[in-house]
């Protein structure tokens, strides 16, 4: 069973960083999980209220954004500050040592300049110890402004027949079943597909790979799911960010969830994975599943 008993959510105090701390009260309200606010500061910083109890005060402001005195009483909520010369590192290594099941954090839309050099979220989705939930600016939004209700109505499982394929259908049909949404399991046929895949598309016809690739996703639903929440399959052929972004934007998808590495899909070395494509133009927020790290892992990496 995945539980959700820990949220982290690292935020510099910016009304724009906050837009993740609104997701992280939603979440941590309707799963009765603790939310672990974390402020990164670099060595050296003269930001003086950077410190636990100085962030604390600084939390208590943002919270109260979002929620009045008598709801503030009922979240459970730490003050964290990590300091390290690079934000991404420090937000993974909290995460692991607090062990945290769910990162939720925002992340800025990034010029096409910078893309190159990558963004914390991009960084924290590929070595966090547990999933991450990422927001981003002028997006569709699940989660009430001052109510903190969540209307979460369809998720998006972009299902590439892996581990990491696996693992975000397992999450998304979680959030799906609790939320009562619709499910959306794509697949994406792309024309660099490896010949060695199980779907063999070079053996068969168009239509007929077609039928295989959907027999593949009818098969990978949980039974639960079907139970629980309404199914939809498709399958597509094209460049896998492209076709995800796509049918998010033509399915009005509030959630879009993928596994970390994007495995299975066409890797662009130069300008990184399908996820991290889907991260900087989502218009929705994307939800990177990745394994919880157990104590003994959590152990190795220290």
């Amino acid at each position: 069973m995945i539980k959700v008993e820990r949220i982290l959510c690292p935020t510099d105090l910016s009304a724009e960083s906050d837009e993740a701390l609104r997701y992280a009260l939603a979440l941590a309200t309707s799963y009765k999980a603790k939310i672990i606010l974390l402020y990164c500061r670099k060595p050296g910083s003269i930001v003086d209220w950077a410190t636990s109890s100085g962030a604390a005060r600084r939390f208590q402001q943002a919270l109260f954004t979002y929620l009045d005195a008598s709801e503030l009483s009922t979240v459970a909520w730490v003050a964290a500050v990590a300091e390290g010369d690079n934000p991404a590192v420090a937000i993974a290594r909290e995460a692991r040592e607090r062990k945290a099941d769910l990162i939720v954090m925002h992340s800025r839309r990034r010029p096409r300049a910078a893309t190159l050099l990558g963004s914390t979220a991009e960084a924290v989705c590929k070595t966090a110890p547990c999933p991450v939930l990422v927001t981003h600016p002028t997006e569709r939004e699940w989660v009430g402004f001052t109510t903190n209700e969540i209307d979460l109505r369809r998720v998006l499982v972009a299902y590439d027949n892996s581990r990491d394929g696996d693992l975000a259908l397992r999450y998304g049909a979680m959030l799906a079943e609790r939320y009562q949404a619709e499910v959306h399991l794509l697949h994406v046929r792309s024309d660099e597909a490896s010949e060695t895949t199980e779907l063999a598309w070079s053996s068969a016809s168009r239509d007929a790979s077609y039928e295989v690739a959907g027999r593949h996703l009818q098969q990978a639903i949980p039974q639960e799911a079907c139970l629980c929440c309404d199914i939809v399959t498709a399958v597509r052929c094209g460049q896998p960010d492209h076709e995800i972004l796509a049918y998010a934007t033509e399915h009005e998808i509030d959630l879009i969830c993928m596994g970390a590495s994007g495995a299975g899909f066409s890797l662009g070395k130069l300008f990184g994975s399908t996820t991290d494509r889907v991260l900087r133009r989502a218009p929705c927020p994307v939800f990177i599943a990745r394994p919880v790290a157990t104590a003994s892992s959590s152990a190795k990496a220290a």
